[in-house]
């Protein structure tokens, strides 16, 4: 099994999330006491976000590159970023460490074309939303991608980061998700919604749309997963079994 090095902490719902999914996710397919080999770095959200609102991502990246090389240093064999928006410095990050990362784009969009859904909306912070970075590594990936209008924009990202990060469900703010998807699909006709921020399924669920929703965090979960410990890790362990535990 390989080392996992996560970047997390923003927001620490998030990290939360990420540490106990991939944890049950390698049990359920491994068995036994089996768990994750991770390594995971907890910055303290306060400290970037006021970096990230005016606009100093030289700085946050500087950070966060820093962090990956620690990582990388004691031992892990893949690093991620347990959030949406700071992929906005994925390829900085990678460019300065000689492990490999897994995007979140890229395995959220394979989920979407798995199921043949490639007209999607995109919902996320505002960073997520107005800028380009995810939603030109989704294009990428053959979909097509469609974000709400400015003044809808800012009231999700008031709710991700005033209610959500802190682990506020509200459920004003849910039906206010649930009007936002239904207009998307009155309007652009989308097939299906990309929540893109790993907080949003916290308060938005399959049954709160009539589309499929996918949720980026769920996605890039599975991803690692299957990158840390893949499926031939099972069938291994299971001829050794039939082999009274001996190495094949």
């Amino acid at each position: 099994m390989k080392t996992l090095g996560i970047i997390g902490g923003m927001s620490y719902e998030s990290s939360t999330h990420y540490y106990e999914r991939i944890n049950k996710q390698v049990n359920d397919r491994l068995g036994g006491l089996n768990t994750a080999r991770i390594i995971m770095y907890s910055v303290n959200f306060e400290e970037l976000e006021p970096l990230m609102r005016t606009n100093k991502w030289d700085e946050i990246a500087i950070t966060l590159t820093d962090i990956a090389k620690k990582l990388e240093l004691v031992g892990a064999d893949v690093i991620i970023i347990a959030t949406n928006t700071m992929h906005k410095l994925f390829d900085q990050i990678q460019s300065n460490i000689n492990v490999p990362m897994i995007h979140i784009a890229d395995t959220v969009a394979q989920r979407c074309n798995e199921q043949g859904i490639t007209e999607v909306g995109l919902l996320g912070t505002a960073y997520t939303m107005r800028e380009s970075f995810l939603k030109d590594r989704l294009k990428q990936n053959g979909l097509s991608v469609v974000v709400p209008e400015d003044k809808t924009i800012d009231e999700i990202n008031r709710i991700i980061f005033e209610e959500l990060c802190v682990g506020t469900v509200n459920d004003k703010s849910r039906a206010y998700y649930k009007n936002v998807i239904e207009g998307l699909h009155a309007k652009h006709g989308i097939k299906g919604v990309i929540l893109g921020c790993t907080e949003i399924e916290m308060l938005v669920k399959d049954q709160y749309a009539g589309i499929p929703l996918f949720d980026t965090a769920q996605a890039h979960i599975d991803g690692i997963v299957d990158y840390v410990a893949p499926k031939k890790l099972v069938a291994s362990k299971a001829l050794n079994s039939d082999n009274g535990g001996r190495t094949l």
